[in-house]
């Protein structure tokens, strides 16, 4: 049975990696939130999650878990009970995060007593405020949720390019109960996709291999970062992949910002473009390619690829 997805009373939970280096997933999940009926709201109080600091050990658990609470509260107060990432990483932490104040007392109650001690007593978690499973989601829970909606507002034909998937780790390798479309074999994209008017090459080797970024290994083990993606990128290639579509800003910082580096390095040629999913639904809606997809962010030129639009029968 799948789980209950909300589409009201919904805070859009804010990224650091698409804030910084996509903004155009910000904006292009807004573009189709609103074109599909998704009532939500952006607090410029919620901060980060910590998960680029977390996973590398800048933070320890005790300190993401305070930061969590405290981001818990801000949606509870805002009455927006539903808290939705955009970004893989915040959905696995805020997902732990709720666990451990729920079920380790001991845990909660140093937060809670942080809290006292910093004068924020009205920041205090009572166990149960925020279920992990019903009320923190991903985009594409939303999107799979509405795809009948979105295939009532597709504007452009994107079903003549070659388009594969990448799930990411912290979607489908983590929180496995919760994972919408398969662990195995993901197909939630793909499906999302599918809404759109367009079909994917579905499986193809390496498609649960991960980007390779592995957060500090990008800078500790770079060489070990760069042919984990580098052998992403030649099975793609092997099938022809023009489109190559993302959830987590981190994958797609690791395929868009390294794709030409690696490139020169291994002098192979790869012309695949990179979107997270939400980019792709807007583009199919019609969205602006500078004010709602954000291209002008991206290394490998969306328009190398994608440069001549025809609308839908």
């Amino acid at each position: 049975m799948m789980k209950q997805v909300p589409d009201e009373n919904i805070l859009l939970f804010k990224s650091c990696l698409v804030s910084v280096e996509y903004p155009g997933i910000e904006s292009s999940t807004k573009f189709v939130f609103d074109k599909i009926g998704i009532d939500y709201d952006i607090s410029d109080k919620q901060t980060c999650c910590t998960g680029l600091g977390h996973y590398s050990d800048v933070f320890d658990q005790f300190t993401t878990t305070a930061i969590g609470a405290r981001n818990f509260k801000v949606a509870s107060n805002l009455n927006r009970p539903n808290l939705v990432m955009m970004c893989a990483t915040c959905y696995a932490i805020n997902k732990k995060v709720a666990n451990i104040l729920n079920k380790k007392d001991d845990v909660r109650d140093k937060v809670n007593e942080v809290f006292d001690k910093s004068e924020l007593s009205y920041l205090k978690y009572e166990s149960g405020d925020v279920d992990s499973s019903e009320n923190i989601f991903h985009v594409v829970d939303i999107l799979y949720n509405k795809r009948d909606e979105i295939s009532k507002n597709i504007k452009y034909d994107l079903s003549g390019y070659k388009i594969a998937t990448h799930h990411g780790c912290h979607y489908c390798k983590v929180h496995y109960d919760d994972t919408i479309g398969g662990v195995r074999d993901p197909n939630i994209i793909d499906d999302i996709i599918e809404a759109c008017g367009c079909k994917t090459v579905g499986w193809y080797d390496h498609k649960r291999q991960t980007c390779g970024s592995g957060f500090r290994q990008r800078y500790s083990n770079k060489d070990m970062s760069m042919e984990v993606t580098e052998d992403k990128l030649y099975s793609i290639k092997e099938d022809g992949v023009e489109i190559l579509v993302h959830l987590c800003p981190n994958c797609h910082v690791q395929f868009d910002r390294y794709q030409n580096l690696i490139s020169k390095k291994c002098g192979e040629e790869f012309n695949t473009i990179h979107l997270n999913v939400a980019q792709f639904v807007a583009i199919a809606m019609g969205g602006d390619f500078d004010e709602v997809i954000g291209a002008k962010a991206h290394t490998v030129p969306i328009d190398s690829v994608i440069n001549d639009l025809r609308e839908v029968d």
